[in-house]
């Protein structure tokens, strides 16, 4: 199991450079000249993820969508810490007479669901949200989620079924949920300070101003359809 962070130190070693002490990734390089099969370092049992902010304007609030996640072998476990918020961004003029176009959403990200990139894929299931047909993909993908999502990753490799609560997972659960708030614990993340207080308030949350483009358009006007 690897991450993203242990890119930048396995180009480091190659390059015959010193790693800094500060990067928390760790070289590849080990495991991709060994002749071992399966897993080469018995000490990469997991993987930890988080995730915060994506589109600044994506919620009420200027708001991110706090996740933390550890992902083993054979299971990921995730926590939304602000399950009363919209993952993927407000369904901004969804449900009022003024709704964006296929045009809109296949060009312009921030028309709605705004933490979702604009593209072909987001502006066809977003069209057809209320047909019978297509709904619960369109809920899969864009409705909120609880506190506590897990997934049997053998079973369930596309990571749907959510089994979190269910008795006979009730041992995993635990020990996953564990060792990620020990993790966060450990790291100092400020998600588990006050009660995440620092990503919620400028300048981790909050608008933005793009060099390119002016300031950021509020939630109140994205919520308006002002251009």
């Amino acid at each position: 199991l690897t991450s993203l962070t242990d890119l930048a130190p396995t180009i480091l070693e190659v390059a015959g450079v010193e790693i800094p002490s500060t990067m928390t990734g760790r070289s590849l390089l080990p495991i991709l000249r060994s002749e071992k099969q399966g897993q080469v370092d018995p000490d990469r049992t997991a993987v930890f993820m988080g995730r915060e902010r994506h589109v600044e304007n994506a919620r009420e609030g200027w708001l991110p969508y706090p996740q933390r996640a550890i992902r083993t072998k054979d299971h990921l476990l995730i926590i939304n810490f602000a399950p009363d918020r919209w993952p993927l961004g407000e369904p901004y003029r969804l449900d009022g007479d003024n709704p964006p176009s296929f045009e809109d959403m296949l060009r312009d990200t921030r028309v709605t669901l705004p933490d979702e990139d604009a593209g072909p894929t987001k502006a066809w299931l977003v069209g057809v949200r209320d047909e019978p047909e297509w709904k619960a993909f369109y809920d899969l993908a864009y409705g909120k989620r609880p506190r506590i999502e897990l997934f049997d990753l053998k079973k369930d490799p596309h990571q749907v079924n959510n089994v979190a609560g269910q008795s006979s997972y009730a041992s995993v659960q635990k020990e996953l949920e564990t060792r990620l708030l020990n993790e966060l614990n450990r790291t100092g993340d400020p998600r588990l300070i006050d009660s995440g207080s620092f990503y919620e308030t400028p300048p981790m949350a909050g608008p933005t101003t793009d060099t390119g483009s002016g300031p950021s358009l509020s939630p109140e006007d994205l919520r308006r359809g002002t251009k």
